[in-house]
């Protein structure tokens, strides 16, 4: 196994990171890790609806995924219908505010940590990069 997908196997160590490889290196370590990748493109993404359907989309959400914040913690804290030993959500093209409100921006990123120490808590890593 390499080095990357021996690093996103540590649980503790998981957490929301600035890509440093290639998403391609990202793919293949998470493909060799048998972790779940979630690929979502934000360019030109406004607003909180088309944020919640960018990552629903690109984490084949239930199709009664409710585009909420209190859907999205769930959808993210589920995941059942993705088994896998981790996850991995891949934000390209994020801008700083997310193409949010600063009260929706900083929702948004508490959830997207939330969802980071829940999986912890289950021995599980759950990785966000942003490219």
């Amino acid at each position: 196994m390499n080095s990357l997908a021996q690093q996103l196997n540590n649980p503790s160590a998981a957490g929301s990171y600035t890509l440093a490889c290639s998403v391609d290196e990202l793919r293949n370590a998470a493909r060799e890790a048998g972790f779940a990748l979630f690929d979502a493109d934000l360019k030109g993404i406004k607003g909180k609806q088309n944020l919640l359907e960018a990552l629903a989309r690109a984490a084949s959400f239930p199709p009664e995924f409710g585009v909420n914040w209190d859907a999205l913690a769930d959808a993210l804290c589920d995941l059942s219908w993705h088994d896998a030993p981790g996850y991995i959500l891949l934000l390209r093209n994020v801008s700083d505010t997310f193409g949010l409100s600063a009260n929706d921006r900083e929702i948004a990123q508490d959830l997207l940590a939330d969802t980071v120490v829940y999986w912890r808590q289950r021995n599980k890593p759950f990785w966000i990069f942003f490219s």
